[in-house]
């Protein structure tokens, strides 16, 4: 799932646009606006948008795939 920018929260710094390495957004920063999710299905879900956001205006949504890979380390070890 794409990246979600709540536009109420966006400061419109283009950071996200920055950091992204695959480009999934596009900002024009003379503009100042908020940035668009300029190809969604690029995205690796590699959370660098939502940790580098300053105002905290990214969400990212990990698909069913994704979350099915997750596994909670704490709950592979013995107990005693």
């Amino acid at each position: 799932m794409p990246p979600v920018i709540d536009e109420q929260k966006c400061i419109g710094c283009g950071v996200c646009a920055d950091i992204c390495p695959l480009q999934v957004f596009s900002h024009k920063p003379k503009e100042n606006k908020t940035p668009k999710v300029q190809r969604p299905y690029e995205c690796w879900h590699c959370n660098a948008c939502v940790l580098d956001c300053k105002a905290k205006a990214i969400e990212l949504r990990l698909p069913l795939t994704h979350m099915l890979l997750y596994v909670d380390s704490s709950s592979l070890r013995p107990k005693h």
